[in-house]
């Protein structure tokens, strides 16, 4: 990227981007702007750390009016009742790292647009470029931010006979089998590439059968959903449009449903636990569910579940699951049964991301021997 070369020609380009993006110079020490804020030090340090921010000298002059704008505003819905004081810093951190992972990739997008447009790299031009965009991609941050707010108003804010924290969800997490491996013979822009698509793939699904994605986790996305049925819908699509996409590694999926903590974006509880080591005791191109959601779907026509062996994972000694699949699918052919059932006994997934694992107690159904007598 060509453009500015020189030491002062440089700080010259920093300063007039940092005052198009702060909207202002800098010119308060952290005393200073927890004075103007009516917000005492302590807090005012804390919640800088918590966004994400590097904690800086008694003496560096490095906050702005905005600095001073926003640290009132948190401090007034703190004695407003609005916020818990004790929650505030969590919530801080919630956004910080958002917003940071935002940041990241929309820096990096302005970086590839520079690069394939050198005349850009001029000051002039750079700043004027980051000035529009920074605009633009403000009100379209607000749009989808105020979009998503009134969904989750609608569906939490009325919700008179359960707690919004703690709710029954289903819990999914879609991993692409072999990823370990594909990163060892692929190239970085390769693997961008397959995670991208991934990304895409999976955002669509999820959104056209009314599920969340919580989080992207490189090979793995991990959804809810509100109902039994829109769970397993997410879960089928996701492995069918997988198996139809070029350069896209089989997908396994486990689900769970139940109780679940619902806490600053992220989920907990027993039954993300499950839904997670389902998948990864999960055949490619299948579904595994937990005994809740088993039960949940046995009335659905559009759905078939079979029920498994217990199976031993990190946490559960005999974990009950089914698979998953459409009606009317074709069974597995009696070869292929007796290879999935020994490898369900043996614990054997891909032979990358996870080790073997052997189950520890039998199959309820199947009959015991007796113990031998000691003599």
């Amino acid at each position: 990227m060509t453009g500015p070369q020189d030491d002062d020609e440089l700080e010259a380009l920093r300063q007039r981007i940092e005052r198009v993006l702060l909207g202002g110079e800098r010119r308060y020490t952290r005393t200073e702007v927890a004075e103007l804020a009516g917000v005492p030090l302590e807090r005012a340090t804390a919640l800088w750390r918590a966004l994400g921010f590097a904690t800086v000298g008694d003496d560096a002059a490095v906050f702005t009016d905005s600095d001073v704008t926003a640290l009132r505003f948190a401090n007034e819905l703190v004695r407003a009742g609005i916020v818990d004081p004790s929650a505030v810093i969590a919530s801080t951190r919630m956004i910080g790292q958002h917003m940071s992972r935002l940041a990241e990739s929309q820096v990096l997008m302005l970086r590839d647009v520079v690069v394939a447009n050198p005349e850009l790299a001029d000051e002039r031009q750079l700043a004027r470029l980051v000035e529009n965009l920074t605009h633009g991609l403000a009100r379209l941050q607000d749009y989808v931010w105020r979009r998503h707010l009134a969904a989750y108003s609608v569906r939490m804010l009325v919700a008179r006979d359960e707690d919004i924290d703690e709710r029954r969800l289903v819990v999914g997490f879609a991993d692409m089998v072999g990823f370990t491996s594909l990163t060892r013979r692929s190239t970085e822009a390769e693997l961008v590439e397959v995670v991208d698509r991934f990304d895409a793939l999976a955002a669509e699904v999820v959104a056209d059968n009314h599920g969340r994605i919580v989080k992207m986790l490189g090979d793995e996305v991990l959804f809810v959903a509100d109902t039994p049925t829109d769970g397993a819908e997410i879960a089928l699509t996701l492995l069918e449009r997988a198996a139809a996409t070029d350069d896209v590694p089989p997908l396994r999926v486990g689900l769970a449903f139940g109780r679940v903590l619902s806490r600053f974006g992220d989920v907990y509880g027993s039954v993300v636990n499950i839904a997670s080591r389902l998948t990864s005791v999960a055949r490619p191109g299948t579904v595994l569910v937990d005994r809740e959601l088993t039960e949940a779907l046995a009335d659905e026509p559009a759905y078939t579940v079979r029920t498994r062996r217990p199976t031993s994972v990190r946490g559960y000694a005999r974990l009950r699951s089914a698979s998953l699949r459409r009606a009317g699918e074709e069974s597995p052919g009696l070869a292929e049964s007796a290879q999935q059932l020994a490898a369900e006994f043996l614990g054997l997934t891909d032979g990358d991301d996870e080790a073997p694992h052997i189950p520890l107690h039998p199959d309820d159904d199947r009959p015991r021997l007796g113990r031998r007598r000691r003599r």
